[in-house]
């Protein structure tokens, strides 16, 4: 069985290299490049399962190799997840824009970092295209464009709350724990996020109106999206 493998593109030394060394000790075959051009030819030469992607990198900045990546049918499908000193919403946006899968700050600690390394890579890989919008009693959801609207009108969401509805909305029917819709609303401290999972649900269902009702309470465990019709173009 071969070895799953990152591609790690970053250009700070010290990163770089622990990043390295402890994705290796946990059995990754791992790549590295110091700029976006080395990285792009060698995601294009090796096709990794996953890309590590700082977005403040020399010669191709990060928000662009993650745009020719999604552009390459070759490279499509490849996992991205975007590492970066900044925090603003407005630069996680374009990284889900431009097709991330994740988005993790500056500073980070490691093991929370490869555990999240490990859980994109248990999720298939998505195919992109109609796996990127969701449509589903009147939510209409477009991850590359990051848009979200019920029955025509635009739902002002915060990242967080998109990648919430975006994760139960896409699976209508199944019931999410906590510690599940806590890795769906990546970008955020784990420990804080857990404590204010529930605000952000009570925050959806109020832009959601009327139709809070499609966002159901599982008692004791989590949450749901519930609907009487399948979602179409999702890629369960």
């Amino acid at each position: 069985m071969s070895k799953p493998s990152v591609l790690i593109i970053e250009d700070e030394a010290p990163i770089l290299e622990v990043l390295s060394y402890n994705l290796q000790k946990q059995g990754f075959e791992v790549y590295t490049a110091t700029d976006g051009q080395t990285g792009l030819q060698q995601a294009r030469t090796v096709l990794p399962d996953l890309v590590v992607l700082d977005l403040m990198i020399p010669v191709i900045e990060g928000l662009e190799v993650c745009r020719q990546l999604r552009s390459d049918p070759r490279t499509q499908a490849i996992r991205i997840l975007m590492l970066t000193a900044k925090g603003e919403e407005a630069d996680e946006v374009l990284g889900f824009n431009m097709g991330a899968d994740d988005y993790v700050t500056k500073p980070f600690r490691l093991k929370p970092l490869i555990e999240r390394i490990k859980v994109q890579l248990r999720r298939p890989a998505a195919s992109r295209g109609s796996s990127d919008v969701v449509s589903v009693d009147g939510v209409e959801m477009n991850r590359l464009e990051h848009t979200a609207s019920l029955h025509g009108q635009e739902l002002p969401l915060t990242p967080t709350e998109f990648r919430l509805l975006w994760t139960i909305a896409r699976q209508p029917g199944r019931t999410f724990n906590r510690y599940e819709l806590m890795d769906s609303a990546r970008g955020t401290d784990a420990n804080s996020l857990e404590r204010t999972i529930d605000v952000h649900i009570r925050s959806l269902r109020k832009k959601l109106g009327k139709r809070e009702d499609l966002i159901e309470t599982v008692r004791g465990i989590g949450y749901r999206f519930r609907s009487q019709r399948a979602a179409t173009g999702v890629s369960q």
